[in-house]
């Protein structure tokens, strides 16, 4: 039911949504280290949902026939100095899986594969979120300077309400 390019390009989401997902946990150990519990448990949500991102796009290959080819995960960094520069990190990781998903997207559009077009609609929408939550994370870093422990008040706060 898909292209073989659309298929390539699908699998080639999957291998970055767990390249993610395998960042995020590097991330969330890392802030583990310095004993910021509430952010490590941040980025281990996030984890888990970029691993379901990877999931979900599995499952819709098998929906729509396709092969899925799976990749070796690549290996994060791992050694970051601040908590700036890890959720600067998500930041710019956010925004390059804006651009693949709307590379992907385009894709559809120019194939007139109405149905993936579709499916990726969710993951669109999705990545406003994903980016506008890490900018504002990024703000609140910023706005804490080295009280770090605000910002792990007021994501406890914030996770606590999403639950």
């Amino acid at each position: 039911m898909i292209s073989k390019k659309m298929n390539g390009k699908l699998n080639g989401q999957i291998a970055l949504e767990f390249d993610a997902s395998h960042a995020y946990l590097a991330m969330s150990c890392r802030l583990e280290e310095m004993g910021l519990k509430i952010l490590a448990a941040f980025f281990s949500r996030q984890q888990e949902e970029e691993r379901e991102h990877a999931l979900k796009i599995i499952g819709y290959l098998h929906e729509v026939d396709g092969k899925v080819a799976l990749s070796p995960v690549a290996k994060p960094k791992s050694d970051y100095k601040s908590v700036r520069s890890i959720v600067e990190a998500a930041v710019k990781a956010e925004l390059d899986v804006t651009k693949r998903i709307n590379d992907v997207m385009n894709l559809a559009v120019a194939e007139k594969d109405h149905a993936t077009a579709s499916f990726l609609k969710w993951f669109v929408d999705e990545q406003v979120e994903e980016v506008a939550g890490m900018r504002d994370l990024l703000n609140l870093v910023k706005l804490a300077g080295t009280n770090l422990l605000q910002v792990e008040a007021r994501l406890r706060h914030e996770m606590a309400l999403k639950q």
